[in-house]
């Protein structure tokens, strides 16, 4: 990973936003893909642009892209692309959806950036480095107690009885009156500046997560799956991102509890 590739990763989001805020709170053409998840005109040309960059600057890197599929590179790195993370946010009209990309080399995250367009906000992780937010640092605020933890996540249609379960255990140890649901990527950006504590998800895909693992590693924070091992190219979609590491024993501890009542599911 070089200055370069954080230029590219910076080219890349605004051919994305450019593709993309003419649609906001526009008329635009949408369907439901094979899994019932909504695709917009968006979420294409925004992928569309962000593929044409990459094979002029970067054609032995693979793409692996949220619309448009997989293409082999034969360099050891691939860029991961989601081109609109948060499309019902984005049908909604709600500015809290974002673009992701990612650099992988050899299936580890060294790179990601979240760029939410209609707000112009960039958060940017790489390995090595400090996360920034629109060119300045951040970092992840400390968390004494579990009990005090702001948790987030996207919708609790994501998990399945089991996962429900156990995010639920998880839900009643925190500071669940300040629980925040919807955000998508958003909330990963907010945990690294130090807004919220905690996000717990299930059912993500690599180009849901991929990004997120450099810009909260870099703001001091931790993500991993439910098992508390790290984030790769075929880590299980389940992940925990915490913005202080100190708590994660808890967080696993939690999430391993019975919830009352269903003390027969296992």
């Amino acid at each position: 990973m070089t200055p370069a590739d954080l230029a590219l990763a910076q080219r890349l989001a605004d051919a994305a936003g450019e593709a993309i805020r003419p649609f906001y709170r526009a008329a635009f053409d949408s369907e439901a893909k094979a899994d019932a998840s909504p695709v917009t005109e968006a979420d294409r040309a925004a992928e569309a642009a962000m593929r044409r960059l990459l094979d002029a600057e970067a054609p032995r890197d693979g793409i692996h892209g949220e619309e448009y599929g997989v293409k082999e590179g034969n360099s050891g790195r691939t860029w991961v692309l989601d081109p609109i993370d948060g499309t019902v946010s984005f049908m909604a009209g709600r500015p809290i959806f974002g673009t992701l990309i990612a650099l992988l080399e050899d299936g580890w995250p060294v790179l990601g950036l979240i760029d939410q367009p209609i707000g112009r906000e960039r958060w940017i992780g790489a390995a090595g480095k400090e996360t920034t937010f629109n060119g300045a640092p951040v970092h992840v605020r400390t968390c004494p107690e579990l009990s005090q933890a702001v948790l987030a996540s996207t919708s609790p249609n994501h998990f399945t009885d089991e996962t429900g379960h156990r995010f639920m255990s998880l839900a009643a140890k925190t500071a669940h009156s300040r629980m925040v649901w919807g955000g998508d990527c958003y909330n990963y950006g907010l945990l690294a500046s130090g807004q919220i504590d905690l996000v717990v998800e299930s059912g993500l895909k690599l180009h849901d997560f991929a990004a997120l693992v450099p810009i909260v590693d870099g703001a001091g924070g931790l993500m991993c799956d439910w098992a508390g091992d790290p984030l790769h190219a075929a880590s299980d979609g389940e992940v925990i991102a915490l913005g202080d590491p100190a708590r994660l024993e808890d967080v696993l501890e939690a999430m391993e509890s019975i919830v009352p009542g269903h003390e027969h599911d296992h």
